[in-house]
């Protein structure tokens, strides 16, 4: 099977306040339940606030290295997860079920494997 990568973008700022994130993840917990028990959650993890990023950047043979994150804006990767599955198709309904369980943007990239 295929892996791909759910990348999960919400907004920058503060959290929601439990009364409101509990229940999200919940719903989310709910679907974690469901990916494991089909086989098809590989891992998953949260993030950090973008402020905590460092960037490396490669010029003229040297690494700079500066406080990130590396593209300003208005919403930030704020967590991903890795699932396999048979085709894009069934990626995207997993990808579905998430941005439902949480209601943010859910980004549905496949994976290469031992090209890095």
């Amino acid at each position: 099977m295929k892996q791909y990568l759910l990348s999960i973008y919400q907004p920058d700022g503060d959290p929601p306040p439990p009364e409101v994130l509990e229940p999200i993840m919940q719903e989310l917990d709910k679907v974690n339940t469901e990916l494991r028990e089909a086989g098809a959650w590989v891992f998953a993890g949260g993030l950090h606030p973008p402020t905590t990023a460092t960037v490396l950047h490669s010029k003229d043979g040297e690494v700079l290295t500066t406080d990130g994150p590396y593209i300003e804006g208005k919403e930030h990767i704020g967590g991903f997860t890795v699932i396999q599955a048979e085709d894009l198709d069934a990626a995207l309904e997993w990808g579905r079920k998430i941005a439902k369980a949480i209601g943010l943007p859910i980004e549905c990239r496949p994976m290469h494997y031992g090209t890095c």
